[in-house]
């Protein structure tokens, strides 16, 4: 078994490129197409809504290659090459068939990125030291966000808005270099998907987990139920406040978003460092309450100010709530399906599942943009912010230690077989 210590540097590097990239153009794009292609909100929600279901019709079947491949550098690589070469095609055209098709491949290649970082991680670092890489993961993710933030509007004041989209690309190549700094004979792949010690010749391996075992493991339902609700009230919330700033102020727009973002990840990186160094002190569930608790208290804010500076203010909240969530969402997982083999599928499966709710996110708040005006749709998201906080503090269990055996027959019943040697990449 591997048990490398963190800090590892080349994965933090990597987190610290992937950033941006995992995301492709993020609520750039909306204001690109907003304020230069004149598209509408509506139609710009039909986008990104395409856009986010792709990426959650991908998340499962990605998270399960995965588990299964052994190859998880190179997934990396295509992915975030595949990425690079999307956001350049979409500056040629503004035809939205074309755009829609390039958001097509970011959103797939998006579903890769994270499933094979936490597998290199959870790899490398074992169930021992994996909470506080995931640490600092999430604070290198957050700081690559902050730079990529000030360089987009900086590069963007200068040059115009299609720079963003080159600086994504240049973003992508660096994490491709970066990639080939991890030592692939240090990744353990049973140990990557979630699998038990093979470290003990003399040990059995069980094998993987079916999906019957992941349907009936309740805490990991509720956890991906209560994780697609926050998400589909948060999802729509910047790009909203991008569109709002930017009526009247197209020039200024994407310097606008640009400090919301960087308010927002500065507040997330001590937030992700605090939340990997406690989280197996203080348990997960009481951290995590906090992160839904602020979701709903941003969404009414944001309905009832139209200050440029107190709409920028708020984004300290969605950097406690996402900071929270970016941490412990993988620590959480890894806690419900400890020992199943099916750490990335189940990743994937949650993700998928959030990842519904941030697309109908986007659609539902651009319909009721276009139908009842800005404070009305952030009042509708905090109201499901607030549904989900409730969900999630009477229905789900503390992970920290938890025997997920007691709650699913099938993981606590399934075979166990000799063995066998696992390819390194």
């Amino acid at each position: 078994m591997s048990e490398t210590k963190p800090p590892i540097k080349p994965i933090c590097w990597l987190a610290f490129f992937l950033a941006d990239v995992q995301n492709g153009l993020g609520p750039y794009l909306s204001i690109y197409l907003l304020a230069y292609e004149k598209w509408s909100p509506a139609t710009i929600g039909t986008v990104l809504t395409i856009l986010g279901l792709t990426t959650v019709i991908t998340q499962t079947p990605a998270g399960d290659l995965i588990d299964r491949l052994p190859y998880k550098r190179a997934a990396i690589i295509i992915a975030a090459a595949s990425i690079g070469i999307a956001c350049l095609l979409m500056i040629t055209t503004g035809n939205f068939y074309l755009i829609t098709a390039f958001n097509i491949i970011v959103g797939a290649a998006g579903a890769i990125l994270p499933p094979a970082v936490a597998a290199i991680t959870l790899g490398m670092t074992g169930p021992k030291f994996f909470t506080k890489q995931i640490g600092f993961n999430e604070a290198s993710n957050h700081a690559g966000n902050v730079t990529s933030a000030v360089f987009a509007a900086v590069l963007a004041y200068l040059l115009g808005p299609t720079a963003v989209f080159w600086w994504v690309t240049l973003l992508a190549i660096l994490a491709i270099i970066t990639t080939q700094f991890i030592n692939p004979k240090l990744i353990d792949h049973e140990q990557a998907s979630g699998g038990i010690d093979t470290s003990n010749s003399d040990a059995k391996r069980k094998k993987r987990a079916g999906v019957a075992a992941l349907l009936e493991n309740k805490p990991l339902l509720t956890f991906a139920l209560c994780i697609t609700m926050f998400h589909f009230a948060n999802a729509a919330m910047l790009p909203l406040v991008g569109q709002k700033l930017s009526i009247g102020d197209n020039q200024n727009a994407i310097t606008f978003i640009s400090i919301c973002i960087i308010v927002a990840q500065l507040t997330m990186t001590p937030v992700a460092l605090i939340v990997g160094a406690k989280a197996d002190k203080w348990g997960r569930k009481p951290i995590f309450l906090l992160g839904f608790l602020v979701l709903p208290i941003r969404g009414i804010l944001f309905a009832i100010i139209d200050n440029p500076i107190g709409l920028i203010s708020i984004q300290v909240l969605d950097g406690i709530g996402a900071g929270i969530f970016g941490a412990l969402f993988l620590i959480v997982i890894a806690d419900l399906t400890k020992g199943t083999g099916r750490y990335n599928v189940s990743q994937g499966a949650a993700a998928a599942a959030y990842g519904t709710g941030a697309a109908l996110s986007a659609l539902f708040a651009g319909f009721i943009v276009v139908a009842l005006g800005y404070s009305a749709a952030f009042y509708f998201l905090a109201f499901i912010a607030a549904i989900a906080f409730i969900m999630f503090l009477f229905s789900m269990p503390e992970t920290l230690n938890i025997d997920i055996a007691k709650y699913s027959y099938s993981i606590s019943t399934f075979e166990v077989e000799d063995p066998e040697d696992e390819d390194n990449d």
